[in-house]
């Protein structure tokens, strides 16, 4: 059985609901050859309302300093200070006297895999293998995704309204 296809993010859109809600939605373009000679996968295999996970690789950022790769503060920008963007104090002196692993510095941001999970199919058009999704998916126009059905997806919650109950003497 096949649960997952490979496809392409032709954009993003938004959905407006009956009641006049509007919804974020990633249009994707999904479908093609089965591992068996003459089947055909498309994106049939979804329905409305199911939950998937979107595997890309993000948009590349390029080289990016601390402030805006870790969050970091920064320093003052007044009183003659020269201290605005850089990562403060990065080791100890004498003991271990190096810098440890893994402290979070500027460098490479971007262009690595991402799975966003649990995202609701919001329309499925087999006709043009086209998969509605709600929310982004990682990438620019025209990446490359991997739509697979929810390894863990999650219940949808509905609001129950309980009556009110009136308070007095019976």
């Amino acid at each position: 059985m096949v649960t997952g296809l490979i496809g392409k993010k032709v954009g993003m859109t938004q959905i407006f609901a009956s009641d006049g809600t509007v919804q974020p939605a990633t249009v994707l373009k999904a479908g093609g050859e089965a591992p068996k000679a003459g089947d055909q996968v498309n994106v049939s295999i979804f329905a409305d309302g199911e939950r998937v996970d979107v595997i890309g690789t993000s948009r590349g950022k390029g080289f990016q300093g601390v402030v805006k790769r870790h969050h970091f503060k920064g320093g003052r920008m007044s009183h003659g200070s020269m201290f605005h963007r850089a990562p403060g104090s990065i080791g100890a002196s004498s003991y271990p006297s190096r810098v440890v692993k893994g402290m979070r510095m500027g460098g490479h941001m971007g262009a690595a895999g991402v799975t966003t999970r649990n995202l609701k199919v919001l329309r499925v058009d087999p006709e043009n293998n086209l998969l509605l999704v709600e929310g982004s998916v990682p990438g620019g126009p025209n990446a490359i995704v991997m739509i697979r059905k929810a390894v863990a997806a999650k219940t949808i919650k509905v609001a129950q309204v309980e009556p009110v109950k009136k308070k007095g003497k019976k």
